[in-house]
């Protein structure tokens, strides 16, 4: 049973993003599959993450979190951030970026990108569910990049 509902939740789709947060001068990005838009009016946004991962703190206590949608050309920056620590490399330090209202890093030349004021915050088992309001954002001609399970984590 349990190895069917893990068959079955990997055939889930998903883009591939950077989330990231900021707190204090340090700012820290993963990345994340777990996206969802969850309301028009306002415009939210909900990311899932997970409590041990180190950006988790710098969403919950900055009050803002960034969503990089990476595009097709990005994949090393989705397995780049997916699989080093912040707590060993300033990540943002390999890859261009930019800020928008927040001063959330924003990685250069994706997709889209959403900047986001944390609204709610939401216990949901090993992960917590941020919720942001969206005060700014922007888009390219680029596609999105498309997830497969294992490509990043």
């Amino acid at each position: 049973m349990a190895r069917n509902i893990e068959n079955a939740l990997n055939s889930f789709t998903y883009g591939v993003y950077v989330v990231s947060g900021r707190r204090g001068e340090r700012a820290n990005g993963l990345t994340c599959a777990w996206v969802t838009r969850v309301s028009m009016e306002p415009a939210l946004v909900a990311v899932a993450v997970g409590k041990p991962r180190y950006t988790h703190d710098f969403i919950k206590e900055g009050g803002a979190f960034a969503v990089s949608v990476l595009s097709e050309n990005q994949v090393e920056i989705g397995r780049y951030f997916g699989t080093v620590s912040g707590k060993d490399e300033d990540k943002f330090a390999k890859y261009s970026h930019f800020t928008k209202t927040t001063g959330v890093p924003i990685i250069a030349d994706c997709a889209a990108w959403v900047d986001c004021k944390l609204i709610h915050s939401y216990d949901a088992g090993d992960h917590t569910i941020f919720v942001g309001e969206v005060v700014d954002a922007g888009t390219s001609d680029a596609a999105p990049l498309v997830f497969r399970p294992g490509d990043y984590f």
